[in-house]
């Protein structure tokens, strides 16, 4: 048992918090992308790869590290700093590596008509790769970061309102669930029409790890005396049962999806729950006492259908960019719609299906860019509205109300356009758009022209590993952060020191994802 006056201090130290600014968190996050900028430039142009664990730990997680500590007062001159060699890299050595592989690209086979799929082949996406892993790193980092005075207070959860870097990486971890669940109906749109109750017990069955989980949290925090923030989800609610009850409800709209576009009904859901908030669901959050099961975890339960709201944002920022083509799924969608409208027989529907869907087995990046960036434009300016007016009091995660719901979105889909923009400029002539040297427009190469194979190295093998065994590697960083915090004071460690331990824990973390990157670990 902790002892009770540090226990108070170490409460105290997280209540209260007000946050940071939008640009603050958007400047430490530019970490992430220089560092995988400065990765792909020395894979790609020296013959020295960084392909070991020690080399991508040192490139990928350690300046993410000092961005969110030591360095997080100045991290845009860190962004800078590694930006830097990566210029001079490229200027080096980019035109002769680029001349050396355009020539190694062998010739194309004659044209051969295109086989037609019932379902959607999702070629690899090393944005995806990436973004999902830095995700993961941030809030590995952040968990035990934050019990350091090495971690500036601005960048831990918020008491009730506010932005800030634990904020958004809360919301980014839905987000980012949401956009995986898009497989399935990517893969078959057909999916969102099969029979509702064995859809939800299949979802239910997949979520049940996370709810032990999360049992076994409350158990462990109460029986040992853990340090807990009540106000951030409730007396006994937290994030594990928010993340498995979520894909739950999501599966629940699924007849809906058929007919009401996914960001319609996630805009719905969003501004209902701000509706919520204003004819007094907001009061209770911030007010009732917990009397009961239900206040006790008040605010566990008024944020779940914003996290849904993420979620379905999540989800259709996967249809977007999981499909070979951005347009692809809604083409997808209408033919499934249509055959189940016309009432033909199941095997008409099924021909029907084979004739209007074909799933090439390339990427056409570029187009998929625009798309998403679009998007992220639209989040932008209407988050820009929603914090300008101080709508429902400002950002609260604590509510998740729309302001928060909308920030989370702009932030996960200009990162993921930026992990495409290195990708596509480091990696570009790998995707079957071509264009021409002559004309220098486009030129669109027959589906079978290039196979559908990632360049080497395009996305590290740490990100990779992580995203193997995510839960694996979230769960270790828990007991982790847990062992640290019951034998070492935390809040009275020098920042040497806390640095020390930090590099310590997140080299092993990632050790551990690295050891494992050719199995996946079964949880239960």
């Amino acid at each position: 048992m902790l002892d009770p006056d540090y226990k108070a201090e170490k409460e105290a130290s997280v209540s209260g918090l007000t946050g940071s600014s939008v640009s603050h968190v958007l400047r430490i996050s530019s970490v992430a992308v220089t560092s995988v900028a400065l990765y792909s430039a020395l894979y790609r142009y020296t013959s020295r790869k960084p392909s070991n664990h020690v080399a991508q730990w040192t490139l990928l997680v350690l300046p993410l590290l000092l961005a969110m500590t030591s360095s997080s007062s100045y991290p845009g001159t860190l962004a800078l700093a590694l930006l830097a060699p990566c210029i001079v890299i490229t200027a080096l050595f980019g035109r002769e590596a680029t001349t050396n592989e355009a020539m190694s690209i062998p010739s194309a086979p004659p044209p051969s008509k295109v086989p037609e799929r019932k379902t959607t082949t999702i070629p690899q996406l090393p944005a995806l790769t990436t973004y999902r892993a830095h995700m993961m790193l941030m809030t590995v980092l952040a968990i035990l970061a934050v019990d350091f005075p090495v971690f500036d207070r601005s960048l831990a959860k918020c008491e009730t309102f506010g932005v800030s870097l634990m904020d958004i990486g809360v919301g980014s971890f839905v987000f980012s669930q949401g956009l995986v669940s898009a497989i399935p109906i990517v893969k078959d749109p057909s999916y969102l029409a099969s029979p509702l109750l064995s859809k939800v017990y299949r979802t239910a069955k997949k979520c049940l790890p996370l709810l032990v989980l999360g049992v076994a949290r409350v158990i462990a925090v109460k029986a040992s005396g853990y340090p807990e923030h009540e106000t951030e989800y409730g007396r006994h609610w937290n994030f594990f049962f928010t993340m498995s009850l979520v894909p739950v409800v999501q599966s629940l709209f699924h007849p809906l999806i058929l007919r009401v576009p996914i960001g319609v009904l996630a805009c719905t859901v969003a501004v209902a729950q701000q509706a919520a908030l204003y004819y007094g669901l907001q009061g209770f959050a911030l007010n009732a006492p917990r009397e009961n099961l239900v206040s006790a975890n008040k605010e566990g339960l008024v944020s779940l259908p914003g996290y849904v709201a993420i979620d379905l944002l999540g989800l259709l920022t996967g249809t977007i960019i999981l499909p070979p083509v951005p347009d692809q799924f809604q083409k997808q969608l209408k033919a499934v719609l249509k055959s189940r409208l016309t009432k033909r027989s199941r095997k008409d529907s099924n021909e029907g299906r084979e004739r209007h869907v074909v799933s090439p087995n390339y990427r056409e990046n570029d187009r998929t860019f625009v798309k998403l960036a679009s998007y992220s434009a639209i989040w932008w300016f209407l988050f820009g509205l929603c914090y300008f007016v101080e709508l429902g009091g400002g950002v609260s995660r604590q509510l998740t109300n729309l302001s928060y719901i909308l920030w989370t979105a702009a932030y996960n889909t200009l990162f993921i356009a930026s992990y495409y923009v290195v990708d596509i400029f480091f990696f570009s002539y790998q995707n079957t758009t071509r264009y021409s040297s002559v004309s220098h427009l486009k030129v669109q190469a027959k589906a079978d022209t290039f196979p559908s194979t990632t360049l080497e190295g395009s996305s590290a093998m740490l990100f990779q590993a992580i995203n193997k065994n995510s839960l694996s590697v979230f769960l270790l960083a828990n007991v982790a952060t847990g062992l640290v915090n019951m034998n070492v004071q935390t809040m009275r460690v020098h920042d040497t020191q806390a640095m020390m331990i930090l590099c310590a824990y997140s080299f092993t973390i990632c050790a551990f994802a690295w050891y494992f990157r050719d199995r996946r670990l079964p949880l239960l």
